[in-house]
């Protein structure tokens, strides 16, 4: 016997590695079969008696052993829990007495199908980078959700947990009376369990706030490398995992929610479900359980729909009256999918410019930030960085209305906003179910142009400012005149100049913010290069880029 295997035996005898099924093991001869530690014979039925499992021990002898999961006497000799497993106390009865259960320690095999616990109460069952699965120590995002005007707590915050793909990969965590949740984040290892290289966002809705991300601001990703291991698990906290909350107005409306479950389907996770009424659109993400809430609703009838890629869900009708609506699930429907083709036109940009497409509800898109919500999977290509360059597709479309949105990503490409030409008009459409699915072309192809590069503030993230900022753009050199419009998170212009001169011989014009500054409020400054060929018909021919030019007060 090996020095490290006689380790192992002598701190847990009848420890063992599973070897065939995680129910009975044993012969045909009806008998009960074998107790703890008795030897047994994998290729038999009832080798072992019904509750055990027939396991390899620590010498690579087949013995009778309980399964990860099953209960055991802490009490005993040798409690007989397989290898890589311990019995402890997984709870605690109200007269104080212990239930103990064999649990694996980290590093043991773990089974994701089964229901019952069978890593130790501290570990999670987490995926390796090989496919299989172990016990191992969670990742965790651990973080507050405030109110932007004064960073007080919001309590029953909704925070879920998207990858890279916008795929919820967490159930909700509801923020406490403080304001703190805990998301644990099912993140790939490596063969030592440590969290292999992965980004994720944070969406957080609660009720009488605007949703994040939403109207001006997009989620930062956050990665695994910024977490900190400790003895609890990897976690990430502090401002990384902050969530500040913007009010909505106060119009005297009184708000509710809408909540459900997406079924039939195992697509359930991450599906975008939007609530319309009067052709404004209020949306919510399902969980990974396919479990959604929308918040901020008002009293009246409404049409629910689902929207994720690959999936045909069929819309119900919601009637809000005073109070929360619960129960109102959506049903996978087997209505064919379509695909969308089109092309697109880069003009006026540096070389190798490539963008994006990506699919807007209509009832969710707000033609003053240019932006709504994209359900999962609605985007070409649908991953990786921006690479259409005049064809795309978008495949296993659902039924609904869209606006086709193209440069929405910081690629330093825009819309081209000149309406002095053809095909720079905002392209909508409406994608039809057919039985067996179809192909839907759309009529015209839209033109792309190089971005007015933002210099400051928001060049890249939105900056803090404590006193009115300069805003400041790259000169377009072709451009009469500029104008520069100042948006809050609202959705309400709050300045503007509409007369800022041509610069010439400068690589960048400057222009002073004379608006408001509202103590955490986000801003959003937007810069068009005008012209008016022979002064007629004046139009813009470039804008900054959607997505940045973002500000906010420090606190």
């Amino acid at each position: 016997m090996s020095t490290s295997r006689s380790a192992a035996r002598a701190a847990a005898p009848f420890a063992f590695a599973v070897l065939s099924c995680l129910v009975a093991c044993g012969d045909d001869s009806g008998s009960s079969g074998g107790q703890i530690g008795d030897s047994c014979d994998p290729d038999k039925t009832m080798s072992c008696a019904p509750e055990l499992i027939c396991a390899l021990d620590a010498d690579d002898k087949p013995r009778c052993a309980i399964p990860a999961g099953g209960e055991c006497d802490a009490k005993a000799k040798e409690p007989g829990c397989e290898l890589n497993s311990l019995c402890v106390v997984v709870s605690t009865d109200e007269e104080g007495k212990e239930m103990h259960e064999c649990r694996m320690q980290s590093g043991g095999s773990c089974d994701p199908e089964r229901d019952d616990a069978q890593c130790d109460p501290s570990l999670r069952c987490a995926e390796r980078q090989d496919g299989s699965y172990a016990c191992y120590l969670p990742f965790q995002i651990a973080g507050q959700v405030m109110d932007s005007a004064d960073l007080s707590a919001i309590e029953g915050a909704h925070v879920i947990g998207l990858d890279e793909q916008s795929i919820a990969v967490t159930d909700v965590a509801v923020s406490d009376a403080d304001g703190g949740y805990v998301l644990e984040l099912p993140v790939v290892r490596d063969a030592e369990g440590n969290p292999l290289d992965a980004a994720y966002t944070l969406r957080a809705s609660a009720l009488d706030y605007q949703t994040f991300p939403g109207g001006l601001r997009t989620a930062l990703p956050i990665h695994t490398s910024d977490a900190e291991k400790r003895d609890e698990g990897w976690v990430v906290d502090g401002t990384l995992a902050e969530i500040i909350l913007i009010a909505l107005p106060n119009d005297g409306s009184t708000r509710y929610s809408i909540s459900g479950h997406i079924l039939g389907t195992e697509l359930q996770a991450g599906v975008l479900v939007v609530a319309e009424q009067g052709g404004v659109g209020i949306s919510g993400i399902s969980d990974r359980g396919g479990a959604y809430t929308i918040f901020n609703v008002v009293d009246g009838g409404y049409e629910v729909s689902g929207y994720a890629a690959g999936l045909q869900l069929t819309p119900v009708s919601a009637s809000v009256a005073g109070g929360d609506l619960m129960d109102v699930d959506l049903t996978a429907s087997d209505r064919g999918l379509t695909r969308l083709e089109g092309t697109i036109q880069i003009v006026n940009a540096f070389g190798g410019a490539a963008t994006s497409v990506v699919l807007v509800v209509e009832s969710t898109f707000d033609m003053l930030f240019v932006r709504g919500e994209v359900p999962p999977g609605l985007r070409a290509p649908q991953s990786g960085p921006p690479s259409i360059t005049g064809a795309f597709t978008i495949p296993d479309v659902p039924d609904g209305n869209y606006v086709v949105l193209a440069a929405f990503e910081n690629d330093r490409l825009v819309r081209d906003p000149d309406t002095n030409i053809a095909g720079t008009d905002f392209v909508t459409v409406s994608v039809p179910g057919a039985a067996s699915g179809g192909v839907l072309t759309l009529s015209e192809s839209f033109k792309v142009t190089e971005a007015l590069a933002v210099i400051s503030p928001g060049a890249d993230l939105p900056d803090a400012v404590s006193s009115a900022p300069t805003l400041r753009f790259a000169d377009d050199s072709s451009e009469d005149w500029y104008e520069v419009q100042v948006f809050n998170a609202h959705g309400e212009m709050v300045w503007e100049n509409l007369d800022v001169p041509s610069v010439s011989g400068a690589e960048e014009v400057s222009v002073s913010y004379g608006g408001p500054l509202e103590a955490g409020m986000y801003y959003q400054f937007r810069a068009r290069s005008m012209r008016a060929p022979g002064g007629n018909n004046p139009a813009p021919i470039s804008t900054t880029e959607d997505l940045l030019g973002v500000f906010y007060v420090d606190q």
